[in-house]
């Protein structure tokens, strides 16, 4: 979303379920089960930042954010497996406007869907010194002071000041191209291989959280957990506080992978295995998403799903409720439906997900079995 030309408006769909986030990656509202709509659907009417003209007194959830660019996402979930259906109710309840605005009939003007299922673009940040480019290209477009003065001293100790042309010298380019080399193999380390423990759920497992101490914030008291910051946001795009903070039955756990049991980074071209005992404490279901470690996006197969969940028809589980899921190029002969596909030549890992997260996972007496590799 863009307000730099005025009020906008955002309809959502009854059962849906995401964040609005600012230029900066700082949470603004959700919007769906965990907003203030609860779930029901309705209108929310995002203000530019130092908006002094009228605001409606009523009909809308009204947000006041720091910046002019907002990312809004949000999922349906998918009954019965019918995908279609899920598309229809998301474009039937979804609409953005300016405030105020009609067309020529009087009505409110209705939204255009893109489907970008199959096309092919970059969400990455540059690696190498055009990553300050972009940054430039923020701070000119959000207002002077859409981030603390701290950070505005330290963009414009480089050359990034609101107003200004940015031409650093050969010699500034020169350290730059380094900083943004140290900076993003930092960044790519702490993620990959924490040395923090507070990143583990478990001392003897794999499985590490993205939200240390639990706060979407990264706090620890007066304290900002740098570190943990940096891996989230290499890690993930957007944030909000639904993401670090569930109750039992209601909210949604995240635990991630990079390594199989022996601590060995995951590999494209070989066959994995993870056992999830039973029952699986989650109200709502679990999922498994597969993840390119260059791209941290989506893992690119022929399977097109990257992942695999609870509410798949044909899902084999023991009558325990445990379940076994396999990862690899290829799927085991009568695993076809407990399988992840993954590529030769490309790192992955893995977040498992539970959807209303009941007590055995916040007591921690259940836990994942690690990914295990198939000699």
């Amino acid at each position: 979303m863009d307000l730099s030309a005025g009020p906008t408006v955002l309809k959502v769909p009854t059962g849906v379920l995401g964040p609005v986030d600012d230029g900066y990656f700082r949470w603004v509202t959700d919007i769906g089960l965990t907003g203030p709509d609860a779930g029901k659907g309705g209108r929310y009417l995002f203000l530019p930042p130092g908006w002094k003209g009228e605001v409606p007194a009523e009909g809308y959830f009204v947000k006041e954010p720091r910046t002019n660019t907002l990312l809004v996402f949000f999922r349906v979930f998918v009954k019965d497996g019918d995908i279609a259906a899920s598309v229809a109710h998301a474009k039937a309840g979804t609409n953005i406007h300016p405030l105020g605005a009609s067309t020529e009939s009087g009505e409110t003007p209705k939204a255009t869907f893109v489907n970008i299922s199959g096309a092919k673009f970059n969400t990455i940040s540059a690696n190498d010194v055009s990553f300050y480019d972009e940054l430039n290209e923020v701070v000119q477009r959000e207002p002077a002071d859409f981030v603390e003065p701290d950070l505005v001293g330290l963009f414009a100790s480089i050359g990034i000041a609101k107003g200004k042309p940015f031409a650093p010298d050969e010699r500034m380019k020169t350290i730059l191209a380094d900083a943004v080399a140290v900076g993003n193999a930092t960044a790519r380390t702490i993620l990959f291989d924490s040395r923090d423990p507070g990143t583990k759920f478990y001392p003897d497992r794999q499985w590490f959280t993205p939200f240390v101490g639990g706060s979407y914030q990264f706090l620890d008291g007066a304290a900002r957990l740098l570190d943990a910051k940096a891996m989230f946001f290499y890690y993930a795009t957007g944030i909000t506080p639904a993401m670090a903070y569930s109750k039992v039955g209601s909210g949604s756990a995240y635990a991630g992978s990079f390594k199989d049991a022996k601590g060995n980074v995951l590999d494209g071209g070989k066959t994995y295995k993870v056992t999830l005992p039973g029952p699986v404490p989650a109200k709502e279901f679990w999922s498994f998403v597969v993840y390119d470690n260059e791209t941290r996006s989506l893992l690119e197969t022929d399977q097109k799903t990257a992942g695999v969940d609870s509410n798949h028809p044909n899902l084999k589980t023991s009558a325990d409720g445990s379940v076994t899921i396999w990862f690899g190029p290829k799927a085991p002969e009568g695993q076809e439906d407990n399988w992840v596909q993954t590529m030769p030549g490309k790192g992955w890992n893995t977040l498992l997900r539970l959807y209303g997260p009941l007590e055995p996972w916040f007591d921690k007496s259940w836990k994942p079995g690690d990914i295990e590799l198939v000699e």
